[in-house]
């Protein structure tokens, strides 16, 4: 039979349980609660269900706590660098100098057009939505000419903008 995981005696459960009900955030609020629930007795897959996390979080969480003590809860996301941007400075100021211009096909940039410029440059695909994200994150807004109807009639057309053949009532 597997061996239990067991809380470190950085507090007593009481005051595991005061920490718990005493917390203002929700994420360290969390993590008090499985530390009382597991320094209590309870196994690490009942507590997941009791709060909703699963089994490897709850670990995570219980050995964090044993290797740093109380410093060791809490949400950690704040400090997290996060993902480097896709575009370093010096391509940003690149793809700056070639939106102010004419797109490579002579047409308006688009975030597709824009998506195939940084793919170029950084040597891997590059969804359209990245392109959108870069054009924005610049000021720039996705560009698109308005559709023409190229197979309407161009003398009904010119009727119609005139007003001659507007329907009288509507039955």
């Amino acid at each position: 039979m597997p061996r239990c995981l067991t809380v470190a005696p950085h507090r007593a459960v009481s005051e595991l349980e005061a920490r718990y009900r005493t917390c203002r955030t929700i994420v360290e609020r969390s993590h008090w609660h499985m530390l009382w629930l597991v320094a209590q007795g309870h196994h690490v897959p009942a507590v997941a269900r009791l709060t909703g996390y699963s089994v490897p979080w709850v670990r995570t969480v219980v050995h964090r706590y044993n290797a740093e003590g109380p410093a060791g809860t809490g949400d950690r996301r704040q400090h997290s660098a996060g993902h480097p941007p896709l575009l370093s400075p010096a391509r940003r100021a690149e793809l700056q100098a070639a939106l102010a211009g004419a797109a490579p096909d002579g047409g308006l940039w688009t975030c597709g057009k824009v998506a195939a410029w940084m793919a170029e440059q950084l040597g891997r695909p590059v969804g359209e939505p990245r392109g959108w994200e870069a054009m924005r994150s610049m000021g720039f807004t996705p560009q698109r000419p308005r559709p023409r109807a190229t197979q309407a009639d161009p003398v009904a057309q010119a009727a119609f903008k005139k007003g001659g053949s507007r329907p009288t009532s509507m039955r």
